[in-house]
């Protein structure tokens, strides 16, 4: 499974969104810090789910790191765009 999927899948897994998009930024980031030149690196997520409701934007964030887990370790940068 390539890396988007499986931030896709484990976004879909915790959070049950009504609407998700994840895309793989990295070629716009060739040249920049963390880019290896393998690619999967910069990633851009589109999240809406009840889940996030009421909770502040560092607790989205979080609960969002916490979900994709080990997966942070392995790419450069995730930007969020999370709301209920």
């Amino acid at each position: 499974m390539n890396m988007r999927d499986e931030i896709e899948s484990r976004l879909v897994a915790a959070f049950q969104p009504r609407e998700i998009e994840v895309v793989d930024d990295s070629n716009s980031h060739v040249g920049h810090a963390g880019h290896d030149g393998k690619g999967e690196s910069h990633f851009n997520v589109y999240i809406r789910a009840d889940s996030f409701n009421g909770k502040s934007r560092v607790a989205q964030h979080r609960a969002i790191h916490a979900a994709l887990g080990d997966v942070m370790g392995r790419i450069h940068a995730l930007a969020l765009d999370v709301a209920g």
